[in-house]
């Protein structure tokens, strides 16, 4: 058993996948638009196969994301050693993005950093 892929809906879909493609060196496909119910969507891959479908439509309700809540709280992804978790934490934050932990050693020993990006979706940056 795997997860096949992870979606999630935003307000601006061009943004988000700019982001990805620019910080996480994901690649999009062409996209996908149902002309009849105006749904629009990128299917986002990553360099181990992973993949992250963002997704977009009408009258869609944004309502704040509160970093203590119930369900899925945020998407974790693997750089390969502190140094790259540093360098791209750093760099994210030069960009605007608000770091809410890290760089650090966690107690149960991940070293990871947490940023607020997308529309105030969460990510974890970790080794």
């Amino acid at each position: 058993m795997k997860i096949e892929h992870i979606a999630m809906y935003v307000d601006n879909l061009e943004k988000t996948k700019e982001f990805f493609e620019k910080y996480f060196l994901a690649k999009s496909n062409l996209g996908y638009h149902n002309k009849t119910t105006n749904f629009r969507s990128y299917f986002m891959e990553f360099d181990d196969g992973a993949r992250l479908e963002i997704m977009n439509k009408p009258a869609m309700v944004d309502v704040e994301k509160s970093l203590n809540r119930t369900g899925y709280i945020h998407i974790a992804f693997s750089v390969g050693n502190k140094e790259k978790v540093d360098e791209l934490t750093n760099r994210l934050q030069a960009d605007g993005y608000t770091v809410v932990s890290g760089p650090r050693t966690t107690g149960d020993g991940y070293y990871e950093s947490c940023i607020v990006a997308i529309e105030g979706n969460q990510i974890e940056i970790t080794v």
